[in-house]
């Protein structure tokens, strides 16, 4: 049997609503591989990804594969709490795009 918990321990003590929650151990004992990858990402969207894996106490692997993840099934990563933090970061880094604004970027190509 599997012990289901949420990987930040500000979820479990502070009581936030954790929509990342992990298997400690994998319940259909499928190991996973993990890659290294050289993906390009700019620069402030990448300041705000890190801030948002920190807070959550979680790699930034781990949160890009539960983004991910949870997109595949169109179903929100975050919680409300998170969201907050992740306002917040976005104005730190000066970070003012939304999602419509990915299908509209242009890399300099100098």
């Amino acid at each position: 049997m599997a012990f289901f918990f949420c990987v930040t321990a500000r979820a479990l003590f502070r009581g936030v609503d954790c929509l990342f929650p992990m298997y400690q151990n994998n319940i259909m004992g499928d190991k996973i591989e993990r890659i290294q990858t050289g993906a390009r990402i700019e620069k402030r969207l990448l300041k705000v990804l890190k801030g948002t894996a920190e807070y959550l106490n979680i790699s930034l692997g781990d949160l890009i594969e539960a983004i991910a993840l949870h997109s595949f099934e169109n179903k929100p990563p975050f919680s409300d709490e998170t969201l907050k933090k992740i306002a917040q970061l976005k104005a730190v880094y000066d970070l003012d795009w939304s999602a419509e604004d990915s299908h509209k970027f242009a890399e300099d190509e100098t």
